[in-house]
């Protein structure tokens, strides 16, 4: 349904807020689902080829990951900004934002595909790619390159229209090119046999069709933002500006890629196996652990929109409904999957003993933690969201590296394959102790009620 900019505002700023949250985070939660989904299908199909390529995918996910930080950190910093700018009904400055954010995408793709095409085997390396795994992770990260200049604007143009509300356009975009991969992996890997660059290629092409149906929202001006080239800005200081706003989600992916890379090579030293069924926990519980982000993602607009309207009861009532949300899906998750560990590892890769073993208990460690992630996940959103971009960052550096990098170096040399497996659930349970005190300090001091505008 398409909006006038005054019914937009209304609707941001007056729908009940359990409505208004659930109404933006059932497209997010969905894009993000078949995101998950094509992800984990493209570890499905690759482990039929054999336990090194099912490795590989967790190589390249390092690689991807950066990518990823890129693209969405942008994304994240032109919708920091833009929300609060809508629901002030600063116009201009929105359109500004959101155009000089594409032009900044679009030319860190192409940085991305340049250097790192030209330095492909030492980064394979470097991301914990064993000799065995080197060629199946090479052969997939090629393509993957090859789309870095459209990845990053499609992530841009998908956080514009969920900064202005138009989550459901973002969904479509997102879902038709999931859908699209999933169909794409199995014909390009078996029927064209061309294993598991057939897989790189699936996503890249579907990665080209999302961008294209994203962008055919501002084409037809569907949407409130204008994507025009005058609206690029000259100023350095707004690109400086975009970066700072979104360096909590880059510092959060780019640990990712880290957190990825030391746990591939922690891993390594127990075998291709140990890096393979690592990978497959840890897509499943990324499964999880995307659905909590899609509703963040429908809750960030509505905090952000409120915010600039200087309405905090609505953005600490937006917080509440999200958290209690994200936790009530956490929880189901967690014991659904522990009743199925070992079923959903098999799914993979039933022939090899060594992934089924220890994959399912590397589940079992991520489902004991799960029920924590949804509250530890929006504190970091709802200050990014808001523009406190140092706690923000500190925050996003919790999860996969303040808390993360000293674990998976100490619990691998105490608990040899078992310290591989607890490490990243460690890390967010610590993650979720350390959010508290920063939630209680942001409601007190930033969200108090005494300064919101609406109360009388």
């Amino acid at each position: 349904m398409n909006y006038t900019k005054e019914e937009q505002h209304r609707r941001m700023t007056q729908t009940p807020i359990p409505r208004l949250v659930t109404s933006m985070a059932i497209p997010t939660t969905c894009s993000q689902l078949v995101s998950t989904i094509y992800n984990t299908a493209d570890t499905y199909f690759v482990s039929q080829i054999g336990t090194s390529a099912s490795a590989a995918v967790g190589v390249v996910f390092s690689l991807m990951s950066i990518i990823q930080a890129v693209g969405f950190g942008i994304g994240m910093g032109s919708l920091s900004l833009i929300s609060p700018k809508l629901g002030a009904k600063r116009e201009e400055e929105a359109n500004a934002v959101a155009a000089s954010s594409l032009a900044l995408a679009i030319v860190f793709g192409i940085l991305l595909m340049i250097f790192g095409t030209l330095a492909i085997e030492p980064l394979m390396r470097l991301l914990g790619s064993t000799d065995t795994i080197l060629p199946y992770a090479r052969a997939y990260a090629h393509f993957i390159l090859f789309g870095a200049p459209i990845m990053c604007p499609a992530f841009v143009l998908n956080n514009i229209l969920r900064a202005e509300g138009m989550a459901m356009y973002a969904m479509w975009g997102l879902c038709t090119g999931g859908i699209l991969n999933m169909f794409l992996d199995p014909l390009f890997i078996f029927y064209f046999d061309m294993g598991i660059s057939g897989a790189a290629l699936a996503t890249v092409l579907s990665q080209c069709i999302s961008c294209f149906i994203l962008a055919l929202v501002f084409i037809r001006r569907k949407s409130i933002v204008t994507l025009k080239l005058k609206y690029v800005s000259h100023k350095l200081s707004d690109y400086t500006l975009i970066i700072t706003s979104g360096f909590p989600t880059i510092c959060r992916q780019g640990l990712g890629s880290l957190s990825s890379a030391m746990l591939n090579v922690q891993a390594a030293v127990f075998g291709d196996a140990a890096v393979a069924a690592v990978t497959i926990a840890n897509k499943i519980y990324m499964l999880v652990r995307n659905l909590v982000i899609g509703v963040g993602q429908g809750f960030q607009p509505v905090a952000g929109y409120n915010y600039g309207a200087g309405n905090k009861r609505r953005v600490r009532e937006a917080f509440r409904f999200a958290t209690l949300l994200g936790t009530v899906i956490c929880t189901t998750a967690a014991v659904l999957l522990a009743l199925n560990a070992p079923t959903v590892i098999a799914w993979f890769r039933p022939d090899d003993p060594d992934v089924l073993r220890i994959g399912t208990r590397a589940l079992y460690f991520s489902c004991a933690v799960m029920p924590f992630m949804g509250y530890s996940t929006y504190v970091n959103q709802i200050y990014q969201c808001l523009g406190f971009r140092v706690p923000a960052t500190i925050l996003a550096s919790l999860r996969q590296g303040i808390c993360f990098i000293p674990l998976v170096l100490l619990l691998p040399a105490i608990l040899d394959v078992t310290g591989v497996e607890m490490a990243q659930p460690g890390a967010d349970l610590l993650t979720f102790f350390v959010a508290v005190p920063f939630q209680i300090h942001f409601f007190r001091k930033v969200l108090t009620l005494k300064e919101d505008k609406t109360v009388k």
